[in-house]
Parts: structure tokens; sequence; C-alpha cells
């Protein structure tokens, strides 16, 4: 009877001590599961959408899936050696203003051909009388928090009004700093038709876009937008998701044909093979817009390092180069300028045209003798 009594306080205790963490628990996840259902975090695919990602080559083994094998992580890369990059890094923001040059974009004459860019991988551009923004970002942060990856001070000097009505919204994947929900509903009554991966058009039905507003496509199709305009959905080594299930929505890079010119929409992604074939199929190119920055030896698979990019370059036949995922958030631990003088030292030897303009600069997309200054040198 001792024995017995003793073992049911021992529960009774037991009980009192886990019974409050337990509850704790249970309420955090209840809070994390309506947080994500927060309209910000879009939707998984589902219905006639999911039965095309289903049926795509692409998509395997309940994801989609690179064209070769693609780690997140590059072999070494482990836990504590991401710590102790994270803590050593240095510079990984500007301490001063960032220059800008602030482009009116509703005054621009209809027939210039001419791309502004907004920093990190945002960037409006006009050509042949068509509107296109790709990957705007205008919120000041690239994550689902305000306060988390807030932009570089003087990377926002353009907000949702400085942008006129688009023809065409390109997104190339549904990652915070490529998608954000912010900016796409302040925009959505000035955006025409939305251009996007498979899958990445349930978060705009979610945000209240109509069907008949979206172009969305798998890898190796393509789709005519009138006039001599032809939009082809090519490849990219990368990933994607905004939520903890990633790869349930695809990520491109995009051709986009013109009758005055030929460029080549990069996104995201590592160094692969898929450069050289778009360059065969499509180049050469009168522009490549690729990503050079927020790069890591430990992500080297799905994010280019800056000799990688000057390659891709080449693979792609691009006639100039505009290395752009830079100059607005700390994604990773190199310094903030690091990325723009490593290409330019680099291509020394290569001799690429490279575009390198201030935020808000006007590039002259049929001048391909413009000279840019090193506006990142002297900014600490």
């Amino acid at each position: 009877m001792l024995f017995q009594k003793e073992n049911k306080l021992s529960n009774i205790r037991f009980f009192r001590i886990m019974f409050p963490t337990l509850l704790v628990f249970v309420v955090l996840i209840f809070v994390v599961n309506q947080f994500m259902r927060l309209p910000k975090f879009g939707r998984i695919p589902e219905g006639e959408r999911l039965q095309r990602i289903l049926n795509s080559p692409n998509f395997r083994d309940r994801v989609f899936q690179n064209q070769n094998p693609t780690p997140q992580l590059a072999e070494g890369a482990g836990f504590s050696k991401m710590i102790g990059d994270r803590l050593s890094a240095k510079n990984t923001r500007p301490k001063n203003k960032i220059p800008s040059q602030k482009t009116n974009l509703f005054s621009l004459n209809n027939d210039e051909d001419v791309l502004v860019w907004f920093g990190h991988s945002s960037y409006y551009f006009q050509t042949g009388g068509r509107k296109f923004l790709v990957d705007p970002v205008l919120s000041g942060h690239a994550s689902p928090f305000s306060f988390m990856v807030k932009s570089f001070d003087g990377a926002d000097i353009y907000s949702y009004n400085d942008i006129p009505e688009i023809d065409y919204l390109i997104i190339t994947h549904d990652h915070w700093d490529h998608l954000d929900y912010k900016t796409i509903k302040a925009l959505k009554l000035r955006i025409k038709k939305v251009v996007c991966p498979l899958g990445v058009g349930e978060h705009f039905e979610r945000w209240g876009f109509e069907k008949n507003r979206i172009i969305e496509k798998d890898w190796d199709e393509k789709a005519d937008l009138e006039q001599g305009f032809v939009v082809h959905f090519t490849p990219a080594r990368h990933f994607a998701g905004r939520g903890f299930k990633a790869k349930r929505t695809l990520w491109a890079s995009f051709v986009l044909e013109s009758p005055q010119l030929r460029i080549f929409i990069g996104g995201d992604g590592g160094y692969d093979t898929h450069f050289a074939k778009i360059g065969e199929q499509f180049g050469p190119f009168d522009l490549a817009v690729l990503e050079n920055g927020q790069y890591n030896t430990s992500w080297k698979y799905i994010h280019m390092l800056p000799e990688q990019t000057l390659q891709a370059a080449k693979d792609l036949q691009a006639k100039r180069l505009f290395p752009a995922h830079n100059s607005k958030f700390a994604l990773a631990i190199h310094s903030w300028d690091e990325p723009l003088k490593r290409i330019t030292e680099l291509n020394q030897k290569e001799h690429i045209a490279l575009v390198t303009p201030m935020i808000g600069q006007k590039v002259n997309l049929a001048d391909f003798n413009q000279k840019f200054s090193k506006w990142w040198e002297g900014v600490e």
C-alpha cells in the first residue's frame, strides 16, 4: 500500500511538471499553424494545378527536382561551420547610405529601351513599348517578419507608388527575397499579366489574381506574348518554397525574345550545364541578368560564386552581363560590396561588358558601350 501511494504521488508530481510543458508545446504548434495560414505565405498547389505538377517530368518523389543532383549544402558544410562563419562575418551591411539615382519611371518615353534596378534581384525594364517588372521587393524587408532581413539604408528609394502600369510581372521563384506579398498586393491593379513557374500561380490566385492573368509554365515550355514577344521558361539550379514544405513550386530562368532584344533573366541558382545548353539554343543574348551575391562555398550548388557568374555569361554568349542579387539585403556572410569588387576584378581577364548601375540609374539597353562608375568604392 505504501509503495502504491508513493507511486501515485510520483505520477501526480510528474503530471504537474509535464502538463504545463505539454500545454505550451500544444499552444505553440497552434500559433505557428495559424501564422503559417496567413495570406503572405501563399498556398500549396491544389486541384488542376496540382495535377499539372504531378504530370511534370521535373516532379519526382513528391518534389520538383533539379536537372542534376543538387545538395542544399556542400561537402563538409555542417552546422558548426555555418555558425562559426556567421559569427566571424564582418561588414555584411554598409555603414553608410547606398548611393542612388532615382529615375522617374512615369516620365520615360514609351519607345525607350531601358532598365532600372531597384537593388538585389528587383528591376523594371521596357522594350518595344512593353513594360516588365522582375521579382519586385519594395517593402523594405525580405522575410515573413518586417524586422528581419531589412534592406540597406538608401536601397529603398522606390516605393509602390513609383511603379507604373506593368504589362508583365515576371517571378523567377517564390522565395521571400523574390516574391514579396506586400509589393504584389500594392501593385495588383497595375499588373496586367503574371509570368511565373509552375505552381507559383497558386499564390497569386490566393492573393486575388484571376486565372486568365497568370501565365504559368514548366521548364522547356514557352508563351507567346504577341507582337513578336516570346518568353521561354528555362531551367535553373535552385529550389523554392515559402514555408516548411520546400520544392512544391518550381523555380526557373527565362529567355525573353522581343523584336528589339534578347534578354536572359536568371533569377537564383548554382552553376551547371544548363547555361551552355540555353546559350546554344537561344544565344547570343543582348543582356544576361545573373545572380552575383549572397553566395557561400557552403551553398555552391544553389548559388553561384562570382567566377561562376562570369562563366555562365560566357556559356550564354551574353554581350553584356548584369550581376544582380546584391547591394540591398544581407543574406550571406560576405561583405556587402564583395560581389561587385570580385566580379570586376575577375572580369579584367574576361573583358565581358558589365552592367553595374547604381540603384535607380537608367541603363540604356540599346547602348552596348554605356559605362558605369564603381559606385560602391568609398562606401563603408
